[in-house]
């Protein structure tokens, strides 16, 4: 596995992939941010955070996503979640979920992503499976990675990979200072509300797929509303 330190006075050339704009791209995110809204909170160097954000040593805005609503919803929800019960689910507390949507908006430009989606785009980043694969105890390396990454290649405006929870589907990020994927966005074009037990049903449809279910409470909000499956959305 390449948990090394970097090579040094060798020239990294990263394999670079184009999103097109016009994607469809979906978010699992907290109603703290809009749906095209990035994260400009550096993670600490060493504790907490996720795989692959920002830190103090490399600041920028930044912003997670999915190609398919499912990945978006597994690497959120499904981090180290056990099947169990009569059924052998995997049981998503409704205090933990309510808390988030699910939407899915389209990028409006061209996006040059690093490709870490395959063995031959690991090995150009000197990396293998373990940047992708690794737990979180050592997200603080996978952190300093991307900064090594971002460092060699000045023209990668984000990192795409196959989801460890979703296999063998993809995730994204955007690194918010190179570039605008939503510029002149409408909004989102899909929205499912978590705290709503009339989106939450939809949602449970699409985690039924991997054995998942967001456990709704009986004090839950059960109003229909217009957000969900119609794509209705403000804008």
């Amino acid at each position: 596995m390449a948990l090394q330190v970097p090579p040094e006075g060798v020239k990294m050339e990263p394999v670079l992939t184009v999103l097109p704009a016009g994607t469809l791209v979906w978010r699992c995110h907290s109603e703290e941010y809009g749906p095209v809204e990035f994260n400009p909170n550096p993670a600490h160097l060493y504790f907490k955070g996720n795989r692959f954000d920002a830190t103090e040593r490399d600041p920028y805005p930044y912003l997670y996503a999915a190609l398919e609503p499912l990945t978006a919803l597994a690497e959120v929800f499904l981090r180290s979640v056990e099947f169990d019960g009569p059924g052998a689910v995997r049981r998503i507390p409704w205090a933990q979920a309510s808390r988030y949507l699910l939407t899915a908006v389209r990028t409006t430009a061209d996006v040059r992503l690093v490709d870490l989606t395959t063995a031959e785009g690991l090995a150009t980043v000197w990396q293998d499976e373990w940047l992708v694969d690794c737990e979180h105890r050592e997200y603080d390396k996978t952190r300093y990675w991307v900064q090594v990454i971002r460092e060699h290649c000045s023209s990668a405006q984000g990192l795409r990979w196959v989801s460890k929870r979703c296999r063998p589907r993809e995730a994204v990020q955007f690194f918010g200072d190179r570039g605008e994927p939503f510029a002149g966005a409408r909004g989102a074009e899909a929205r499912y509300r978590l705290g709503r037990t009339a989106d939450v049903r939809e949602v449970n449809r699409m985690l039924s797929r991997l054995r998942a279910v967001i456990s709704v409470s009986d004090g839950s909000d059960s109003s229909d509303g217009t957000d969900g499956s119609d794509g209705s959305d403000e804008a």
